[in-house]
């Protein structure tokens, strides 16, 4: 993968979101529609990544977050579920560097106590080999559940007032948020899942509150530049009111 990052696109914060985030979703179907093998359909899918994250670093985002494996798909079959944990592994070890080439930061949230040592220890390091990149952000949601973030957020809280550090009454929608796996970087913008359906299947339940939607009807593997473009450019058109009124919105555009 390469990726060239220059000043040269014209971007601003109401033509392209700064945070994307997307629901891969699709692989095993789209292995069955080719008569292949689910894990096929996994393999094809790090293309559609690496073809998306290029895309988004040449246009602007700032951010993009990944939903790569949820809490949930632990129930999936035991030989998928193993050969997604060897590809996730291979992405580790051959792909960092090239993020780290082009100056992406990576950063993995979820909870990694249920992976094996071997792999924690390559997420480890692939944080801090590219910790001080600042292209921009790409954030791999592994293990990951939006109960899950809540939950360890109002825990941390919770024993924060318990310790006497903080009342009850200190307690804010900021302050839960700063606790939140990404609670420093923005909110996403746009939410983008493919292959049909129309759910967010409990990603970033938090931070969704203001998010415009974007469902496209293709497979992930099949998810790479060219749709990538699309979904940016439907948000380009949307009129994002934040509880507004449609004259507020109008009034503050006059003014700017």
């Amino acid at each position: 993968m390469t990726v060239q990052v220059t000043a040269e696109i014209p971007v601003t914060a109401d033509s392209c979101p700064r945070h994307v985030a997307i629901i891969m979703d699709g692989n095993n179907r789209w292995a069955k529609a080719h008569r292949l093998k689910g894990v096929a359909g996994h393999k094809a899918g790090v293309n559609a990544v690496k073809a998306v994250v290029e895309t988004c670093a040449r246009e602007g985002v700032q951010v993009l977050t990944l939903f790569a494996f949820s809490s949930e798909n632990w129930r999936r079959p035991k030989d998928e579920v193993s050969a997604l944990m060897r590809l996730f592994l291979i992405a580790l070890e051959r792909e960092v560097k090239k993020l780290h080439r082009n100056n992406i930061r990576l950063r993995i949230i979820g909870d990694r106590s249920a992976f094996n040592a071997v792999l924690q220890e390559h997420m480890d390091k692939a944080e801090a080999l590219t910790r001080d990149n600042n292209a921009m952000t790409l954030v791999i949601a592994a293990n990951y559940g939006g109960h899950w973030d809540i939950t360890q957020a109002t825990r941390q809280v919770a024993e924060k007032v318990q310790s006497g550090e903080l009342q009850p009454s200190d307690i804010t929608d900021d302050m839960i948020q700063q606790h939140l796996s990404i609670g420093d970087l923005p909110m996403p913008d746009l939410l983008i899942r493919t292959a049909g359906e129309q759910r967010i299947s409990n990603f970033l339940l938090w931070h969704l509150a203001y998010t415009e939607f974007y469902f496209s009807s293709v497979f992930w593997p099949d998810f790479k530049a060219d749709e990538m473009r699309k979904a940016l450019e439907a948000y380009s058109g949307r009129q994002r009111r934040f509880g507004q009124t449609d004259d507020q919105i109008a009034a503050r555009a006059s003014q700017q």
